[in-house]
């Protein structure tokens, strides 16, 4: 294939290849030319020029395939459009000889149409350039046209539609021609030629003014001729023409009006035209007035829906504006065609007519207006609506009959009221909330209107009022509770009339459907009203004949309604239901027996409704509430089934004896029961409500707007197939063949049509019945059963019809699966390949195929594999058949399908397969759009079959993936949808497959240019491509899309016309820019995916688009911050006026498009000529929703990406530094608005999304600094903004949910410390205020629109907020009473001008919550009892209150769990502050209580507090009460702990320690968990499985807390015991001793014990951070010895874990202290010996001074004086100090990386010195160790170690124990006064060193001052000498270092202090050695004269009486 890669044909290459490879290559090559020629260098085109021309044209009479002579023309026109033209006319000779020939043979053909496609491709490429010789051009396609074949006609008129296209007006001389001889071709019987006609007369209308003046009708007339017998093709193209020309004939293009006079069209007359096409189809006015009379014969289909899209193009193209200002007209218009005698002369006609005029107003009003304009023409709805009625109402009321076409008048108003109301349900249901001002102006009366037609005479009409009342009530929720209210009022009060029954339960049961859809529900009293209303029905319809049908149908449709509310509402009424239901049908046979002989007809229709009723609502409650469905509930419905069964087979006799007119009911009742056996339920198809009321309130199929249950004939048979399926495969094998048998009886009996119907309904019964079994996993049967079902299958395998042949097919298929034998399965292959071989008709060989196809399908590659070779081969043969498409068709679909069940099996036949599908796509005509469908499917199977391998680089692996590459550029380039949607997904699995061969440059634009299509399907596709692009690729992707917006410039404007005179660039397929609709601007292909998000309506679709753009916002957003910030804020601004911007392009179609032509539901639009002057819809709500989660996800990636987002002075830096850096806190201002924005519009998801918004920009950009106003932060501006944001949510009527957030985001805002001006925190605080009245009111308040957890939530979210406001005051207040006080400013103080005013006082958050705390702290606890009631498991349900909680009641139980698991955690934490600062004192006197609480809520405390709710609450004591809200606290906080949900979020973690610690806090609480032992000890396992299961360093530090909390409670309590012991009995002082854990023999219990407790967890945490603590870790092999230093939130973990340790021996008695101390010691001084690192700065680590606070702790215990213990505790402190030594050995590293820190090693060791006694530790080898550790620190080289080394010497010599720091005297004293000496050959040289010395001479100091009287002088001795030898001698101070002067200045103050302390052992000293006394007299006369000089230097001092200047701020 890289041989094909070059400019011209490489033909030595090509005569190398085989024959059969030569077309690919050479399509290859023109692939590449292609592209290489736009590109290319012109000068190298034109050198050559000639021989690519000789090359091209020689292709033209090699016979070329249809794609090859389509790139074959487009390269040799653009050849010459960028070379040199001199031959083109030349060129142009050649094509026209070619087409004159003569020569009709099937193999010349390929080169004629190779011909027509050149001159095609010139003149749309160099227009009038070629302009003289065009009209001889025309003529010889003209006369060839009328005797070319289909193929050749279709390529003769594209290339005549060319030719208008290049040459535009000028080639008007021929229009005429081109008219006359395309017109008769529209009704070709070649669908293609059809489709190429129009085209080419959508060209001509461009110009040819007379097509859309005087021809009008006729160009009609013809257009509906086309439609009769059309396919979609065919359709899509005609009423394309159709609906253009006549737009155009209303509002003509301007150029071609300036030129002619023209008589332009009224709308009148353009509608008129179109509404005899709707009405009269092709017939039209040219019959003669004798025909006209016959009113016979119905239209056909394909023309009305024809019509029907011309419709929607005709208004697309005229645009959304002139629909808003023509609406109301064209409106009264189509509402007429569906009020016509002739749209509606079949109850089916007239359901079609219904749904093609709601296609229209769907396609038109829904996409092309935006929402202010939609709620105009909901206006003009509901007037059209009310005059119908009106009109109705005359006719009703008309009692004389003087109106006698009224009641057909009646008839027809049903059909305009179906398709208005279910517009105006439409338009309602997709403005949702921005749909109130509908509602609430009273001038619309948009309720009342369609409330009226509930009494429209007509059951359709009144169903679509119903169904419309449910979508208002499901867009505006608040509206649901009052409409069921008016409903059951007016019901009751039109009880009497049957209309008025009927419709308003109608509306009832729709509206109780919808509740689903809104998520806040309705109060549970609904319920019960409605089931009264019910049983009220049905019980008083026996009573009035009149209305008993009605009743009886209304009481069950309600209840069946009812259901749909789910268990939790039908739970209270199953046993009255039971009841009704036994009741309806007779008890026993003899009763049913007896039935039978009664009754007239009468009564029979009423109780066959009555029962179908019963049985649908039966139905209703099986599909909703399964949970519900018990043992015993299942056999209670089986008796009515049982006995429906048994009636159905009694029905026959009955209609035989009251008339035919109850088989109706009889059907329905039969529905019904096969219904309810079934289940599941399905209601699609061109059906319509009024077939079956129930579906009323049903849920709706996904992507239906309006559920269609089919025609009750349909329904019952399609019901019988499925239930037949379910059942067969649990029947006996003697039925099953009985059915068999009996099936293939009936088809012989059947005669003509009949037998099609009666085959078509036994095989969908036989498939289901098989795929039953399948699922089943049984089997068939026996070998008689497997026969029987074989000869009904093989039948019909060669059956004419094709759908037949399909079902049997897939039944062969199924039956094999089911058989599962391979026996089975080789003689069914190979009667297939038997009939294969010899069989030449189309029907066997496409059933057998088929056949084929589906064995391999069904069995999988591993069962049919040994037929694999076979059936590939023969499948291959059949494909080649060129004579027949069918066949071929049918082949490869098999094929396909083999291809994806083989798998890997395949492999072995992927390149015959290939090369074939290559071939067929080269030759096989385009028209022939099925064969290139399933090729497209080969293509997609062999890709997923080969897969990952594709990626590789082997020579066969390449060649497989270029074939791929080409059959994927072959598809792309088809003009069919389906087969372009097949190219996209091929691509798209090559691109997965292997990504980088997938060339995104070239197919990102052409998704681009497909996203703007008319057909969903390929939007569908391209998106989803998209979308797998983006995700790996999204910079490309939005690179490349943009460089088709660059291009769209350049390209028209580049040199690609040479003729200046030439009308626009070309053709539109060449420059995918101008193809239609793709309009992409600065804001990228996201602007245009934001743009598709408001036409588009299609689920799936909008999905893949939101995945694409999230995909893309991930990966671009941080980087491209404003662009994407600038998408999110035009969308969220889209003002209300909603008609100005410009257009996106492309229209919309509302359903998919389907396989069948029959299928035109999905008339599609799309938009006329590409316009700017159309407007386009402003961002929908859905749309501004998208933008503002959009918002938070920016955040959130910003938050991941770079600190300096959030940081406003890194942030400006780093725009200067580089304008392009981008920074999210630059753009606060935009963030703020946009979420205000949001939070303030009418739609109530954005109103949620915007405060979501807000909350987050307030959370992360509250503590960033405003740096131009030190002490400010920048969200300090925006106070204004985020209360009026707040303000409307805590309106009246804002719904709860919407309230409950904005309560989150007022006390995150209140919270966040911003607010700095008390009048804004004030505004805020009172919207809370203001909730807090509304959470008093209690449960029971009558204005209740929502669910009863609607308030739960509302008022719980209040109660949340208010206790994180409390919270973080506390926190504000704890900081301002532990921060020292400042200063008073001064005020007069300009510079600081902002620093003071603003400023808030600490304590006014606390001032604000004061007030209301008494209320709060009781609906606080309250909350509190609630939740933990409802968190009891299931099994204590009974000992719930039976009326509910504070807050919540027993029907919304469910629902009101999850509210409380929201917001018990803040109320928790606020509760335990509360009950800390205050609450303990504070006892409620039951009158107080009783008089704030609500009467539910006196009734639910009285149950709370367990006593019968009559009796009064007898008073509780303080203590009482104080310890009922402990074991609350503690029971909510050790439920929580014990297993918190994964998912739950870590702050729910964080409040409940918190609460637990500051509970803790207080000495009540301490007492009470300190007196309850095993509390503590439940609490402390809990802690610890909780460390087990969450991780972060935050909870970890938590925990620790609340265990030290603990601790310390059980130490105080046990002091208090100790002491009162002392006390009361001070003889017996050992008992005190012995109190404690551990008694008298030192047992710890696991499980009851504190300490052991306790321990675990120390022990957990300790081995978490440092994992080589645990022996068992160390002595694992896998153990590293490098250990990593300890990080910061770790080091204070263990410090605080350390702590805890040391205090647990304090809770033992001595033999308790025994058994625990050894595993603390251990780790104690394992702690020390790894943490004590030696620091940079020298700093001591919080875990070295934990554990050195730790020792001194344990040394320094009281010990018992028993012999036992005194033993253990001495070899254990000796123990102890002796690992410390071992551990500071300084031989012994232990951190390789680190050095040890040896001051805390000796700090650790003095400390064991100073606190224990010499006994214990004055063992000699002990002290020599301590001695020697000592020598070492004194030697050391740091000067650190020996300052801090001297003074720990100094606390051991100063010992007051002489006997223990004799021998360390002795020891050490020489070497330090060695040391000391040399000091004066070496001075020191920095602070540390000086500080070393300084020490040392202390030391010494001391030692004199110890000493006896007689030693004093040689002590001095040692002493004096030394000091004096620091002293400088005056030439030697004046040049010495600043530290060598303190050394001096040091000695010289020593020595002056020394002299008078021992002044005669001083004189012995000095006399001994003169030159001493010299030194010592110089520095001090020195030392003087520098004082005098220095005083002399200084003025004298002035006398000030007041300082003039006061420090402001205290620099401490």
């Amino acid at each position: 294939m890289e041989l094909a890669h070059s400019l011209l044909l490489n033909e030595e290459a090509l005569a190398q290849i085989t024959e059969a490879k030569r077309p690919v290559f050479i399509f290859e090559w023109l692939r590449f030319l292609d592209k290489v020629l736009v590109a290319a260098n012109k000068t190298d085109v034109k050198e050559k020029q000639k021989k690519l021309v000789e090359q091209l044209t020689g292709l033209i009479s090699s016979s070329p395939g249809p794609p090859t002579r389509k790139l074959l023309a487009k390269n040799l026109a653009a050849l010459y459009s960028i070379g040199d033209t001199f031959t083109v006319f030349q060129t142009l000779d050649k094509c026209n000889d070619i087409i004159k020939n003569k020569d009709d043979t099937a193999a010349y053909l390929p080169t004629k149409l190779a011909a027509v496609a050149c001159v095609g491709a010139f003149y749309e490429k160099m227009g009038r350039m070629l302009g003289s010789s065009f009209p001889e051009t025309v003529n010889n396609l003209l006369k060839s046209l009328k005797s070319a074949e289909s193929q050749g006609r279709s390529e003769i008129l594209m290339s005549l539609q060319k030719v208008l296209n290049g040459l535009g007006g000028a080639a008007a001389s021929c229009h005429r021609d081109i008219y006359k001889n395309a017109r008769s071709l529209l009704t070709d019987r070649s669908m293609a030629v059809r489709c190429a006609v129009a085209k080419c007369l959508l060209e001509l209308q461009n110009e040819a003014v007379f097509m859309w003046t005087a021809e009008l009708e006729n160009v009609a007339t013809l257009c509906f001729k086309a439609l009769e017998n059309s396919n979609y093709g065919v359709r899509v193209a005609v009423s394309k023409l159709l609906g253009t020309v006549m737009a155009t004939a209303l509002i003509p293009k301007q150029a071609t009006v300036m030129r002619q006079n023209v008589k332009r069209a009224t709308l009148e007359e353009v509608l008129e035209l179109m509404a005899t096409g709707f009405l009269r189809g092709g017939s039209g006015f040219l019959k003669s007035g004798g025909e006209m009379l016959k009113v016979g014969g119905s239209v056909n289909r394909e023309v009305r829906v024809g019509v029907t899209q011309a419709y929607v193009v005709f208004v697309t193209t005229l645009g959304g504006q002139w629909l808003e200002r023509n609406f109301a007209t064209f409106l009264s218009h189509v509402l007429d065609l569906v009020s016509h005698p002739r749209a509606t002369q079949t109850h089916v006609e007239a359901v079609y007519s219904r749904r093609c005029v709601s296609f229209i107003l769907r396609a038109t009003v829904g996409s092309l207006l935006g929402e202010k304009a939609q709620i105009a023409a909901a206006k003009d709805i509901c007037q059209a609506i009310g005059k119908q009625m009106k009109a109705v109402e005359a006719v009703v009321n008309d009692t004389n009959g003087e109106n006698k076409s009224g009641a057909a008048d009646v008839a027809a108003s049903q059909h305009v009221m179906v398709c208005a109301l279910q517009e105006l349900g439409s338009l309602v249901q997709s403005l949702n909330a921005t749909a109130s001002p509908l509602i609430q102006e009273p001038s619309i009366g948009l309720l009342e209107t369609v409330t009226s037609v509930l009494l429209h005479p007509s059951m359709a009409a009144r169903l679509a009022a119903a169904w419309c009342l449910r979508c208002v009530a499901v867009a505006l929720p608040f509206q649901l509770t009052p409409f069921l209210d008016r409903c059951a009022e007016r019901l009751n009060n039109l009880k009497t009339s049957p209309e008025a029954v009927s419709g308003y339960s109608f509306a009832m049961a729709a509206l109780l459907g919808g509740v689903h859809q809104c998520p806040l529900g309705i109060p549970h009293a609904k319920g019960k009203m409605v089931v009264s209303i019910a049983e009220d029905l049905l019980r008083t319809a026996a009573q009035n004949s009149r209305l008993s049908l009605q009743r009886t149908q209304a009481g069950w449709l309600l209840l069946g309604a009812l259901m749909t509310l789910g268990p939790s509402v039908v739970r209270y009424h199953l046993p009255k239901m039971l009841l009704l239901w036994r009741n309806v049908f007779p008890r026993s046979l003899k009763e049913l027996e007896a039935e039978k002989a009664r009754g007239d007809s009468f009564t029979w229709q009423v109780t066959l409704e009555g029962r179908a009723g019963a049985l649908c609502a039966m139905r209703s409650f099986v599909a909703h509430c399964p949970e519900l469905l018990t043992e015993d509930v299942i056999r209670k419905l089986m008796t009515p089934i049982e006995c429906a069964m048994t009636m159905m087979s009694h029905i026959p006799s009955v209609i035989k004896a009251h008339g035919a007119h109850l088989k109706a009911s009889a059907a329905m009742v039969r529905l019904r029961l096969y219904d309810i056996l079934l289940q599941p339920n399905s209601a699609s198809g061109s059906g319509a409500l009024e077939h079956d009321p129930s579906s009323i309130y049903l849920r709706i199929p996904a992507g239906e707007a309006v559920p269609g249950p089919l025609p009750l004939g349909v329904s019952v048979i399609d019901a019988s197939v499925a239930l037949f399926g379910v059942v067969f495969p649990h029947v006996s094998y003697k039925h099953r063949l009985q059915m068999l048998d009996h099936f293939a009886e009936c088809v012989k009996q059947a005669k003509g049509v009949r037998q099609q119907a009666v085959q078509l309904n036994i095989f969908t019964a036989v498939l289901s019945a098989l795929k039953g079994l399948a699922e089943n996993k049984s089997t068939l049967g026996p070998e008689e059963v497997r026969k029987s079902a074989l000869t009904l299958v093989m039948g019909a395998l060669d059956n004419p019809n094709p759908i037949l042949r399909c079902a049997a097919g897939e039944a062969l298929g199924r039956m094999a699966q089911v058989v599962g034998e391979a026996t089975f399965i080789a003689r069914m292959a190979q009667f297939s390949f038997d009939k294969l071989k010899s069989a030449r008709d189309v029907v066997s060989r496409t059933g057998h195929s088929l056949a084929l196809g589906c064995l391999h399908r069904y069995v999988g590659g591993i069962g049919s594999g040994q037929h694999l070779k076979t059936s590939v081969s023969i499948l291959l043969a059949l494909a080649q058949d060129g004579t027949s498409p069918e066949v071929q068709t049918w082949s490869l679909h098999s094929l396909a399908l083999i291809v994806d069940s083989s798998g890997p099996m395949y492999r072995g036949y992927v390149e015959p397969t290939l090369s074939l599908v290559l071939t067929l796509l080269l030759t096989v005509p385009p028209s022939h759009t099925e064969v290139h469908q399933c090729l497209g499917r080969c293509l997609g199977a062999i890709i997923t079959t080969v897969g990952p391998e594709l990626q590789g680089n082997g020579a066969t692996i390449s060649t497989i993936r270029s074939s791929c590459l080409v059959g994927c550029a072959i598809t792309q380039d088809h003009s069919d949808s389906l087969v372009q949607a097949a190219a996209i997904s091929c691509l798209q699995q090559l691109h997965m497959f292997a990504p980088r061969h997938v060339n995104l440059s070239s197919l990102v634009p052409s998704l681009c240019v497909h996203l703007c299509s008319s057909h969903l399907l390929l939007r569908r596709a391209a998106v989803a491509c998209l979308r797998q692009l983006a995700q790996r690729e999204a910079a490309e992707v939005c690179e490349y899309a943009m460089s088709l917006a660059k291009n769209a410039g350049d390209k028209e404007n580049s040199g690609v016309n040479i003729n200046p005179f030439a009308p626009g660039a070309g053709s539109r397929r060449d420059i995918h820019c101008r193809h239609q609709g793709v309009n992409i601007t600065e804001t990228g292909l996201e602007g245009v995916l934001f743009g598709m998000l408001d036409r588009e309506t299609d689920r799936k679709l909008c999905s893949d688009i939101h995945d694409t753009l999230g995909h893309m916002l991930s990966s671009l957003a941080v980087e491209k911050l404003s662009h994407w910030l600038m998408l999110c804020k035009d969308v969220l601004a889209a003002s209300s006026d909603m008609s100005t911007a410009a257009p996106l392009g492309g229209g919309k179609d509302e359903e998919s498009e389907k396989k069948d032509e029959m299928d035109d539901d999905t008339m599609f639009t799309t938009l006329g000529e590409e316009d700017k002057s159309k407007p386009s819809v402003a961002p929908r709500w859905a749309t501004r929703v998208f933008a503002a989660d959009c918002l938070c996800r920016i955040i959130m990636l910003c938050e991941n990406a770079n600190k300096a987002h959030f940081d406003l002075a890194m942030a400006r830096s780093a725009k200067l530094r580089n304008p392009k850096n981008d920074l999210l806190v630059l753009h606060l201002s935009d963030l703020i608005r946009m979420a205000f924005m949001a939070a303030t519009d009418h739609s109530n998801q954005l109103r949620m999304a915007g405060l979501q918004a807000l909350e987050d920009i307030i959370k992360k950009f509250a503590s960033v600094p405003e740096p131009e106003f030190p002490g400010h932060v920048i969200l300090e501006q925006y106070q204004a903004n985020v209360g009026a944001a707040l303000r409307p949510a805590f309106s009246q009527d804002t719904p709860s949910d919407i309230t409950a957030k904005a309560c989150q985001v007022c006390s995150t805002w209140i919270g966040s410390e911003v607010v700095s001006d008390l009048n804004d925190l004030r505004r805020v605080h009172n919207l809370l205020v203001s909730s807090l009245d509304k959470v008093q009111a209690g449960k029971g308040s009558s204005s209740q629109l929502y669910r009863e957890s609607a308030t739960t939530m509302e008022k719980l979210a209040v109660l949340k907020a208010w206790a994180e406001v409390y919270v973080v005051a506390m926190k504000i207040k704890k900081e301002a009473e532990t921060k020292p006080k400042r200063a008073i400013k001064n005020t007069d103080d300009d510079d600081e001008d902002f620093g003071t005013v603003d400023e808030l006082p600490p304590d006014s958050l606390i001032t604000l919550v004061q007030p209301e705390l008494p209320i709060l702290s009781r609906l606080w606890l309250a909350a509190l009892k609630d939740y933990a009631l409802l968190t009891l498991p299931a099994e204590f349900a009974s000992q719930l209150p039976p009326d509910g909680g504070a807050f919540y009641t027993p029907e919304t139980i469910d629902t009101a769990r999850l509210h409380y698991r929201n917001s018990w955690a803040p109320i928790l934490h606020a509760v335990a502050l509360w009950l800390n600062s205050a609450g303990f004192n504070a006892s409620e006197s039951p009158e107080e209580a009783a008089a704030a609480m609500p009467n539910s809520q006196k009734r639910a405390s009285s149950i709370m507090l367990n006593q019968a709710p009559g009796t009064p609450p007898a008073t509780k004591s303080l203590p009482e009460i104080n310890k009922d809200r402990m074991h609350l606290i503690l029971g909510v906080s050790i439920q929580f702990l014990c297993s918190p949900r994964p998912e739950e979020p870590v702050e729910h973690v964080t409040s409940c320690l918190q609460a637990l610690h500051t509970l803790l806090d207080s000495p009540c609480a301490r007492i009470h968990i300190a007196e309850d032992q095993l509390l503590g000890v439940e609490l402390l396992s809990v802690l610890h499985r909780l460390l087990l299961t969450w991780d972060p360093p935050s909870v970890q530090l938590l925990v620790t807390g609340v265990v030290q909390q603990i601790v310390r409670a059980a130490q105080d309590y046990l002091q208090e015991k100790r002491n009162t012991l002392n006390e009361d009995d001070i003889k017996e002082k050992e008992t005190c001793l012995v109190l404690g854990e551990g008694g008298e023999t030192g047992g710890l219990v696991p499980g009851k014990s504190l300490v052991f407790a306790a321990m675990e967890l120390l022990m957990f945490i300790l081995v978490r951070h440092m994992p080589h603590l645990s022996p068992k870790m160390s002595d694992s092999p896998s153990h590293v010895s490098a250990k990593p230093q300890l990080s910061e939130e770790s080091a204070r973990l263990v410090a605080a874990t350390v702590t805890i340790l040391s205090d647990l021996p304090s809770l033992c008695s001595p033999a308790g202290c025994m058994t625990i101390l050894p595993t603390i010691l251990f780790l104690i001084t394992r702690v020390l010996k790894e943490t004590a690192v030696k620091s940079v700065d020298n700093q001591v680590s919080p875990p070295v001074s934990a554990t050195l606070q730790a020792i001194k702790t344990i040394v320094t215990l009281p010990m018992a004086k028993t012999e036992e213990t005194h033993k253990q505790w001495t070899s254990l402190i000796r123990s102890t100090l002796a690992s410390v030594l071992e551990y500071s050995q300084p031989g012994k590293v232990c951190m390789p990386s680190s050095i040890l820190d040896e001051v805390s090693m000796l700090t650790a060791i003095a400390l064991f010195l100073w606190s224990a006694s010499t006994e214990i530790i004055g063992v000699q080898s002990l002290q020599n160790g301590c001695i020697n550790r000592f020598k070492n620190a004194l030697n050391s080289c740091d000067p650190w170690v020996q300052a801090k080394c001297y003074q720990l010497l100094l606390s051991v010599f100063q010992h007051t124990n002489r006997a223990l720091s004799t021998p360390y005297i002795h020891s050490l004293a020489p070497i330090m006064v060695e040391k000391l000496k040399a000091v004066e050959g070496n001075r020191p040289n920095s602070n540390t060193e000086l500080l070393a010395v300084q020490e040392g001479i202390k030391v010494l100091e001391t030692l004199v001052a110890l000493g006896e009287e007689q030693n004093r002088v040689q002590l001095l001795a040692l002493l004096v000498p030394t000091l004096i030898s620091y002293l400088l001698n005056e030439n030697a101070f004046a040049s010495a270092s600043t530290i060598s002067k303190d050394l001096h200045e040091f000695a010289l103050q020593n020595l002056m202090h020394i002299g008078p302390l021992y002044p005669h052992a001083f004189k012995t000293v000095m006399g001994a050695a003169p030159e001493l006394k010299i030194r010592l007299e110089t520095a001090v006369r020195a030392s003087q004269a520098s004082k005098a000089k220095a005083a002399a230097r200084q003025p004298p001092p002035t006398i000030h009486s007041v300082p003039t200047i006061k420090l402001k701020t205290s620099f401490f």
